[in-house]
């Protein structure tokens, strides 16, 4: 296993050490280089006393636990420095440090659309999700929703009669699903998409859980719809999270005598977009969703190349500006001769140029 999924999982053992916290660190450090900095260095960059002792001093059979639980086929653990890790969900101010899936990682690069509403919903309500939720997998648009009773599950059963993909982010660990009455639903779903969570895998459901799992669920998708809501209710939460987040935000109306209609009829009032078909949908997010999966391919992309060119501990060290081989020797940790001989052929290979004083990369480099 990857030492610096190892950084990861130590850094996210740290107690009371949330995604925006995380990420202002490791815009300055990357996990696997944070031991290495002194306590004044650590503190410095937001470490407190308690904390620091913890990422110095972790909980070993939290890491271990993980460990093994990723040894497991089809499961997966994507930190933020994963390239995997879906560049929608990237963007949003608390980003996950960790998402624990099981299933296909690569669904939660395709383009998706969040569906979201009450846990006792109409009739009506339930059979408008599943429809919605059906003709979009047809439109290869994966389903995204939190593996709840009423609009949740319906949504997720209606992407896997049309014979698409789901995913389902849950408010508790992989191993814990909840509500358990959806251990079925959820199996499914792993088969056809995936499971979510940014939590611990044996960690049980908590109610404070689920608001957090809220941001990931309209953070992971392009726009979030609200089939029935009322007007106190974790959907409307949702919503609020997805247009703080730059997200299109639908709305399906409902009767004035359904009191379950009133959040969504709301959110109407408020500038959510009505929604009478899927066209509707379709036409306003594909676009960014477009624009998400080009970026995403561009990092992949990118990361191929990367490996693929030679020496890339060298190459990765010249840059525009001159570098000379004494200081790219000293960075690199190798002799002068080595350096030299790996300069060599990358001048060969037309990606970087000898200049007086040293090397620098070429565009092709």
């Amino acid at each position: 296993m990857s030492k610096v999924l190892e950084s990861w999982l130590r850094l996210a053992a740290v107690p009371k050490l949330g995604g925006s916290a995380v990420s202002k660190i490791i815009s300055k450090h990357p996990p696997e280089k944070l031991l290495e900095l002194s306590d004044f260095e650590l503190s410095s960059i937001g470490f407190k006393p308690e904390q620091l002792a913890a990422l110095r001093q972790p909980d070993f059979s939290i890491i271990d636990r993980c460990l093994a639980w990723c040894d497991a086929p089809d499961r997966h653990i994507l930190s933020l420095s994963d390239p995997h890790y879906p560049f929608l969900l990237k963007q949003i101010a608390s980003a996950p440090p960790l998402l624990f899936v099981e299933g296909d990682p690569h669904i939660l690069t395709a383009p998706q659309i969040a569906m979201v509403g009450s846990r006792h919903a109409s009739q009506e309500g339930l059979a408008l999700a599943r429809e919605f939720a059906e003709a979009l997998a047809k439109h290869d648009v994966v389903v995204t929703s939190g593996l709840a009773l009423g609009i949740d599950g319906r949504a997720h059963r209606g992407a896997l009669e049309g014979q698409g993909k789901t995913v389902a982010v849950l408010g508790s660990g992989l191993e814990k699903v909840y509500p358990s009455r959806h251990r079925d639903l959820a199996k499914d779903v792993k088969e056809n998409g995936a499971l979510v969570s940014e939590l611990w895998p044996w960690s049980p459901p908590k109610p404070a859980f689920f608001p957090r799992r809220n941001r990931i669920i309209s953070g992971l998708s392009t726009g979030v719809l609200v089939v029935e809501a009322a007007l106190k209710s974790g959907s409307l939460i949702t919503a609020r999270l997805a247009l703080e987040q730059g997200r299109e935000v639908f709305a399906l109306p409902g009767s004035i005598h359904n009191p379950n209609a009133r959040g969504s009829n709301g959110l109407i009032k408020q500038g959510a977009l009505l929604v009478e078909t899927v066209e509707d949908i379709l036409e306003q997010v594909m676009a960014l969703a477009g624009c998400a999966i080009n970026h995403q391919l561009d990092i992949e992309q990118a990361q191929v190349l990367q490996e693929e060119l030679p020496f890339p501990e060298v190459l990765a060290n010249v840059g525009n500006e001159i570098r000379c081989v004494d200081v790219l020797a000293e960075i690199c940790d190798q002799p002068v001769h080595e350096i030299m001989m790996k300069l060599l052929e990358l001048e060969l290979q037309g990606l970087v140029t000898a200049v007086p004083g040293g090397y620098v990369r070429t565009r092709r480099g």
